[in-house]
């Protein structure tokens, strides 16, 4: 990591009140930018130093304008956490755009978007998954192609340096945690989400851990360079992979069940056996700070 500017960030941050994205709301104060937390409803966004709560629909062209003229930065964190394609694609696609164009138009240094791994194709047979990794095709589902043509929209907005963050499964406690909260409601309620193969490669990073790479990128911390290995690529499009050390599901879901006293179900099946490759973040100056221990022990005192 280099030195972050000498003067304060402004950072945008669309999602302020999500899982990801008051974790990076509190990462940007934390190192001491100042933050325009874009929210729906008043009174959601952290209360922290540094931080401006700003309610609206970034969707908007007008209010999108608005909120980011004068900023350095724009992080980028909604996305439905259900919903058929069509409401998926209206707000994860046709929001973030509406906003990333914004911010082009305004002059915005920087842009990081949180994207997924599962924008990758993880058939069964396929290895490690890199960046250079083969996107998912049309048969993904709705989120792997939603969220894959957001990057591949993304791309396409010239002006700043925009950065692809992919994460795999999140842990971190909240309420709309997907791994520490929603699934294990799933797991709990509905005997067919307790199936899995024990063996098969859980790929996960801590949310924390996530949003200091996020927010280290946003203030500048991360020096560009001509090569993407090296850092963000100066005006380009760079994807970069955010994962810990790699677990399996039988990590996952045997912690999940037993802090829920059910059984889980195991089976055998083809499956995707690789990991997601987070050497490009490591060159970058990142390392998670949670290792599996913690994460998972966090997540089953969530559920007792």
């Amino acid at each position: 990591m280099t030195d972050p500017t000498s003067s304060p960030s402004s950072v945008v941050v669309t999602g302020a009140n999500g899982l990801v994205g008051s974790r990076i709301v509190a990462a940007l104060s934390e190192r001491g930018a100042t933050v325009r937390a874009v929210v729906r409803r008043a009174g959601t966004a952290p209360d922290l130093p540094g931080v401006e709560e700003r309610v609206g629909d970034f969707a908007d062209p007008s209010y999108a304008a608005e909120v980011v003229a004068g900023a350095d930065a724009l992080v980028t964190t909604v996305h439905p956490l259900g919903g058929d394609g069509e409401s998926q694609r209206t707000v994860g696609l046709d929001g973030t755009l509406a906003i990333a164009r914004a911010a082009a138009d305004a002059g915005v240094e920087r842009l990081v978007h949180v994207s997924t791994a599962a924008v990758y194709d993880r058939t069964p047979g396929l290895g490690d998954v890199g960046e250079h990794g083969a996107l998912a095709g049309d048969d993904a589902g709705d989120y792997a192609v939603v969220k894959r043509d957001v990057d591949l929209a993304l791309a396409e907005v010239e002006g700043p340096t925009r950065v692809l963050l992919r994460p795999p499964a999140i842990l971190g406690p909240g309420e709309t945690s997907v791994w520490n909260s929603v699934r294990p409601a799933h797991i709990r309620d509905d005997e067919r989400a307790r199936r899995a193969i024990p063996e098969q490669p859980f790929n996960w990073v801590h949310v924390d851990d996530l949003a200091a790479l996020a927010a280290d990128v946003a203030v500048g911390a991360v020096a560009t360079s001509d090569d993407p290995e090296a850092g963000p690529v100066s005006g380009g499009c760079t994807a970069v992979n955010v994962a810990a050390e790699v677990a399996t599901q039988r990590d996952y879901l045997g912690t999940v069940t037993r802090a829920l006293g059910v059984e889980p179900v195991w089976e055998d099946g083809p499956a995707w056996t690789g990991r997601i490759v987070a050497d490009r973040a490591r060159r970058w100056g990142w390392s998670p700070r949670t290792g599996l221990a913690e994460a998972l022990a966090e997540l089953e005192a969530g559920l007792h």
